[in-house]
């Protein structure tokens, strides 16, 4: 179960770079969506993969997982849902600002 979650950070945090590195802005934030998820799902794994194990200390349990990783991953999801609007937002005023959704200042733009 390791390894196809450290596959799936890996594939998430490959695709996030590669949408961040494209000229556009709708893809520029998808990417960096991507590597946000690709952080959740590493920090939720550091708190230990575990299955069926409660999150607390309990008298007849085997172990249990750590609950401060799971924390921390829902307030990140919340934090980076309120910066993903605000981006859309200030990409949204670009665009109609500018007439373009270029990220790149060549051209006419880098006056």
């Amino acid at each position: 179960m390791e390894l196809l979650v450290a596959i799936a950070v890996g594939l998430l945090t490959t695709a996030g770079l590669y949408l961040v590195l494209r000229q556009r802005t709708f893809p520029v934030i998808v990417g960096l969506s991507l590597l946000s998820y690709a952080v959740n799902v590493f920090i939720f794994a550091s708190g230990r993969l575990a299955i069926g194990l409660p999150p607390i200390i309990a008298d007849g349990a085997a172990g249990y997982t750590d609950p401060l990783p799971q924390a921390l991953v829902l307030t990140a999801i919340v934090i980076s849902f309120g910066m993903t609007a605000v981006i859309l937002i200030m990409a949204l005023g670009s665009y109609l600002e500018a007439g373009h959704d270029r990220v790149d200042m060549t051209g006419d733009d880098a006056e």
